[in-house]
């Protein structure tokens, strides 16, 4: 178990990079200009800060739609429901389409954050990991829980807030033998992003 939180740690912090990358890169599609950000927001014309979240919206919605419905939302709600309803099971595909429709989302001006979709995403790449490796449903909710916490750790620097939040509420339990790879996951991530 050790190991497989290891490998999640670490795809969880090189995905927290990719999101970083590609909303920054996004972002100055959007809204190019040689300042930073917020510099080229300011200056970009009032009617272009309508059409553009917009278009956004406009490239997500069918996105999520068509392949993969279970990646809509915030995020947290998803993940927990993935754990009581399905045994932790996510679908793969799901990490993916966060992570592009996320980027685009916030790259494009949408009012929403980077903490859901990290911990979907976190929480996707640890149930993959767990279906590949063919593990129990109770081996596989731990995972969904280490790729939260390590989500969380790698998108605020923060490995012990990850997994206290992962325990408390995506897992709604503790146990010491969760606690462990949880925590190993959340350090790794932070290491990596």
């Amino acid at each position: 178990m050790i190991i497989v939180a290891i490998i999640i740690g670490v795809l969880a912090g090189f995905a927290a990079i990719g999101i970083r990358a590609l909303i920054e890169g996004i972002s100055l599609l959007s809204f190019p200009g040689t300042g930073s950000i917020l510099e080229n927001i300011i200056s970009t014309p009032w009617y272009l800060i309508i059409i553009i979240p917009a278009i956004g919206g406009l490239i997500v919605g069918p996105l999520i739609y068509f392949f993969a419905p279970e990646a809509k939302g915030h995020g947290v709600p998803e993940v927990m429901q993935a754990i009581l309803l399905r045994g932790g099971t996510i679908r793969p595909r799901v990490a993916f389409v966060k992570a592009i429709a996320s980027a685009i989302t916030i790259g494009t001006g949408g009012s929403v954050g980077r903490e859901g979709p990290i911990i979907q995403i976190g929480s996707s790449l640890g149930s993959s990991v767990g279906q590949f490796f063919k593990l129990p449903s109770s081996r596989l909710k731990t995972l969904v829980g280490c790729g939260a916490a390590a989500g969380i750790a790698a998108a605020f620097n923060a490995p012990i807030a990850g997994a206290l939040f992962a325990v408390e509420i995506i897992l709604m339990d503790f146990a010491v033998a969760q606690f462990s790879p949880i925590v190993i996951s959340s350090v790794l991530a932070t290491v990596v992003s």
